[in-house]
């Protein structure tokens, strides 16, 4: 990807978010250094967000900012500022097309009666009213943004966009149904909405299609599915355990990755693509499996911290309890577990995520009270920082860029 063209249109907060930026070192101005070749090449997209304002919830989490950093630190910016142009609007970071051309944006609004009203309550009140998001294709060269979740709407409410597997032509979807939160498939530009859990009055979220886009996988009632491409010949994956959730593909398809367990105490587990064998590869050592991500109080507790498999599919990155602190550890499909970080006291790393190329691993850590990305060279475990963001600021949920081209 060339050097992305700033948009004409920039709201006024995304404007202070910028003069924010360059005055904590983040700007393009403070990152001026020639790309080293032992950086990783191409772009990482991440989200930005306050953690401190006074408020609540709602008050940080409307400050949220797509962004986006090259893989050696520099070129820091925000990305689909037209989706900002609305008062009151945030945007996410959510993924990249398969050639990484596109960026996955989600646009949200709140209005302040409802979040006045979930902060009293302290939970969350889903209305047409009072909540919007929508999930945007957006081209950061030219400005474009595509709402595909808005033509034909089904919902207010509309998340996890995502480029299905092996079918470019096709994207899955997750809509707010009537209370309950269902997966969707459509074409490429937003036609065609499919239900495919119509029959079904569960929750479900978490989903996915498989690597040869024939299957997918979803959780619902916090039980784990399995299904074809178009929701048929549905298979409930067996545990026993009352808390299944968030499943991932391995890349050839032949694995799926999940945790398993209590809600609150569930570990990393696995079973076959047929919904056999399952197997448990680690255990969390009584770490709850949500990382906080506000320094104000939160009702919502966190933001939900995963497993992911490896670039190979041979083996599982996961965060773990050791003492007070959440470190890295690495685990073989045959349940062979390495801890990877030792840490200060207190410190916690959250949002593992591992290079298309297999030579990097990408998470975040709250290290010195302050959430910023790193990098880790899997080769030598040498690590780097990604972001340096002053205090009361985080950087979380970074996707990288699967094409790369600097």
């Amino acid at each position: 990807m060339p050097s992305l063209a700033p948009s004409a249109r920039r709201s006024m907060l995304a404007r202070l978010l910028c003069l924010a930026l360059l005055g904590s070192g983040l700007g393009p101005a403070a990152t001026t250094q020639a790309a080293s070749p032992e950086s990783p090449a191409g772009w990482i997209g991440y989200n930005l967000h306050r953690t401190n304002l006074p408020g609540g919830r709602w008050a940080n989490v409307r400050t949220n900012r797509a962004m986006l950093i090259r893989g050696d630190g520099t070129g820091n910016r925000l990305v689909g500022d037209p989706l900002l142009a609305e008062p009151g609007r945030w945007t996410q970071f959510v993924g990249w097309s398969p050639d990484g051309t596109l960026t996955i944006l989600g646009q949200a609004w709140e209005s302040e009666d409802n979040a006045r009203w979930e902060e009293e309550h302290q939970t969350f009140r889903f209305t047409a009213e009072g909540w919007q998001y929508d999930s945007f294709l957006f081209d950061p060269q030219t400005g474009q943004a595509e709402n595909v979740t808005a033509v034909d709407r089904v919902s207010f409410y509309n998340t996890g966009l995502f480029f299905w597997n092996n079918d470019p032509n096709q994207l899955g979807f997750t809509a707010l149904i009537d209370g309950n939160s269902k997966p969707f498939r459509m074409d490429r530009k937003g036609r065609h909405k499919v239900d495919l859990t119509k029959d079904s009055s569960g929750f479900a979220y978490g989903f996915s299609s498989s690597p040869d886009g024939r299957r997918i996988s979803y959780h619902e009632n916090y039980q784990v599915y399995l299904a074809d491409a178009d929701g048929k010949n549905r298979i409930h994956v067996q545990t026993g355990h009352p808390f299944v959730f968030a499943p991932r593909w391995s890349p050839d398809g032949q694995w799926l990755l999940f945790v398993s367990g209590e809600h609150y105490n569930c570990h990393p587990h696995i079973v076959r693509a047929d919904g056999t064998g399952l197997k448990k590869l680690a255990d969390r050592n009584g770490y709850r499996g949500v990382t906080e991500f506000l320094d104000v109080p939160d009702f919502h507790g966190g933001s939900s911290d995963i497993p992911v498999f490896s670039a190979r599919g041979d083996r599982v990155y996961y965060t773990a309890q050791v003492d007070d602190r959440i470190e890295l550890f690495e685990v073989t499909l045959e349940g062979q577990s390495r801890q990877l970080t030792h840490s200060a006291p207190g410190t916690s790393h959250y949002h593992l995520n591992p290079s298309p190329d297999g030579q990097w691993l990408l998470y975040g850590s709250n290290r010195r009270g302050v959430r910023n990305l790193y990098l880790r060279r899997l080769s030598d475990h040498r690590e780097t920082p990604l972001t340096n963001l002053p205090y009361g600021y985080a950087a979380m949920h970074a996707h990288w860029q699967p094409t790369p081209n600097p």
